[in-house]
């Protein structure tokens, strides 16, 4: 039970993640609210309004035409003759001439119109109603049985089923939102034709039409044609949907919206899921391996690998990658540093140890002499190692906090070899800068970084320099364009560099001086400051030895060793 319940806590959060909820939501929501705007306020309603307006005008001129078209006068009053009424067309007029039917008064006779607007009626299910000139109802097709025999005019509606309260509140509600600008149909007494804007207008001899809503949010259409007869307007015919008919029509097409919208639902949320899967899947994974990076007790987690996607998650994850590989490199480059400077301190320390607990012992003046000068040159090597140590280890922080700005390299050259020229005793050694002319930009030798630093480099570089040249001799240091590079060149006259050490001389505390400057005097970490701050520079630093011609030997001799140093150049 405890595993079942760890893994339905485990699917439960993968599947409802706060990620997988908000898309899943926002969604669902966007759909919704499409469907919502097509249920409430899409054209469809409107259209089929307007639709059923335009048929019901239709039907009404060619009932009216075809019940005044029949008629025949016969003491006053109009007979229909159902077969001659089916077989015109709409607005066709018998042939009897105007000035004598203008004479005669045409009263409707609602028996002999009765059967054939029975016959007219009943397949459209459309309620007629026709009104004389004075607005008096002579005939309802509510009250027609099938052969066309009229029931009781006054007859009172027959009462639907009795609804309950819930039921009457709902047709209440939907009433007043689907009412809208719309006015309310009440039905009139058989007296009042009058009443209805849409007679009042058709006894005007215009055919009229309006829409109105029931109290229970039922739509009804009314059209009101005028009956005519040589230019009489003998009565009113009124056609009316029922009540509920265009409702019926919207509740199919509205039922088949939901139905799709079911789908869509369904597959929104599939697709919501799936896709939020694919996002906070990868994402948690990231996170947890980034915790326990950051716990990191036991041993150096991985980041997972989702290099293969060509997506921000792909991004994030390579960045992750890189980053966390930066930072065990960093913490080994920290723990190899602590180890180095513990190894470097010792030696002076036990040293100055040593010589502390044996001059109590010493016999003679000479003797504590020497052991004093042992102790103050230990001590000494312990303030230039922690110099030197305290430099490194804050160039990174200065390097990164510090502004770049733009360096003219043949300007710093020019400086920092105007310092080690006034170092030099006696004219013993000389230092020669040479400045290549270029052809491009009005300062070819210009670089993005730090004056004061990379000023550091080129002292380091002339200081190795010198302590190699024998007297005499002559440090040549040149600068040049070389493609997009700048390219500054340090060469001494030295013994150059043994083969199997040009790998180690940029370790940190490596020392491989000359016996003429005596033991400890170096701390080991010029060279690899100066190959940490090009690099930080985006550039390269290498070594290498000078070559003579060969000699009858077929031996090339090493002339001495030079220190090239490359920086992209500013092209701005």
């Amino acid at each position: 039970m405890r595993l079942f319940s760890r893994v339905q806590r485990s699917i439960g959060a993968h599947l409802f993640s706060s990620l997988t909820r908000r898309i899943v939501f926002l969604n669902v929501a966007a759909l919704v609210a499409l469907v919502a705007g097509i249920l409430y306020l899409n054209q469809f309603r409107a259209g089929l309004i307007d639709a059923r307006v335009e048929s019901l005008l239709t039907q009404g001129e060619i009932i009216a035409a075809a019940i005044a078209g029949s008629a025949s006068v016969d003491t006053n009053t109009i007979t229909v003759d159902p077969d001659r009424l089916l077989q015109m067309q709409a607005g066709e007029a018998p042939a009897q001439s105007d000035d004598s039917l203008q004479s005669l008064d045409f009263p409707i006779n609602p028996e002999r119109v009765a059967p054939i607007l029975q016959r007219l009626i009943s397949p459209t299910k459309t309620r007629a109603r026709i009104y004389d000139r004075e607005g008096v109802l002579l005939l309802d097709s509510r009250y027609l049985y099938s052969r066309g025999q009229i029931l009781k005019s006054d007859e009172a509606e027959p009462a639907g089923p009795q609804r309950g309260v819930v039921e009457r509140a709902w047709e209440r509600l939907k009433g007043w939102v689907l009412r809208g600008e719309l006015p309310t149909y009440h039905e009139l007494s058989g007296t009042n034709g009058r009443g209805y804007p849409e007679v009042e207008r058709a006894l005007g001899g215009a055919p009229a039409s309006i829409v109105r809503v029931t109290t229970g949010g039922e739509i009804v259409v009314s059209v009101a044609v005028p009956i005519q007869r040589a230019r009489g307007v003998l009565g009113v015919l009124m056609l009316s949907t029922q009540g509920g008919d265009i409702e019926a029509i919207l509740r199919a097409e509205r039922l088949g919206i939901l139905r799709v919208f079911a789908v869509l639902l369904a597959v929104s949320m599939i697709l919501s899921v799936l896709m939020a899967g694919t996002i906070a899947g990868p994402m948690r994974r990231l996170a947890n391996a980034a915790d326990r990076v950051r716990r990191g007790v036991k041993a150096r987690e991985e980041i997972p690998d989702f290099s293969d996607r060509h997506d921000e998650i792909g991004h994030l994850a390579r960045a992750l990658r890189d980053m966390t590989s930066a930072l065990y490199k960093r913490m080994d480059a920290i723990e190899a540093f602590a180890a180095d400077v513990a190894h470097e301190l010792k030696n002076p320390l036990t040293s100055l140890k040593s010589a502390v607990e044996t001059l109590p012992l010493a016999r003679n003046d000479a003797s504590r002499a020497r052991l004093m000068d042992i102790i103050h040159h230990d001590v000494r090597r312990l303030n230039r190692l922690i110099s030197d140590i305290s430099d490194a280890s804050r160039l990174d922080a200065e390097l990164a906090r510090g502004d770049a700005s733009i360096v003219d390299l043949a300007a710093v050259l020019d400086a920092v070899v105007a310092v080690q020229s006034g170092l030099v005793k006696d004219g013993s050694l000389k230092i020669a800068l040479t400045v290549a002319p270029a052809r491009t930009g009005s300062r070819p030798y210009a670089v993005v970084g730090h004056d004061s630093r990379l000023g550091q480099v080129f002292t380091n570089l002339i200081d190795n320099a010198r302590s190699f040249s024998p007297p005499g001799g002559t440090v040549h240091v040149a600068v040049r364009r070389s493609g997009p590079d700048v390219e500054v060149s340090v060469e001494d006259e030295g013994p150059g560099i043994r083969p199997d050490l040009q790998d180690r001389i940029f370790e940190r505390f490596y020392t491989d001086r000359p016996e003429s400057e005596g033991f400890g005097n170096n701390s080991g970490l010029g060279l690899s400051i100066s190959k940490q701050i090009v690099e930080a520079h985006n550039g390269t630093i290498l070594a290498e030895n000078r070559f003579g011609p060969e000699d009858a030997d077929g031996v090339r001799p090493v002339l001495g060793a030079r220190f090239v140093v490359r920086i992209p150049a500013d092209e701005r």
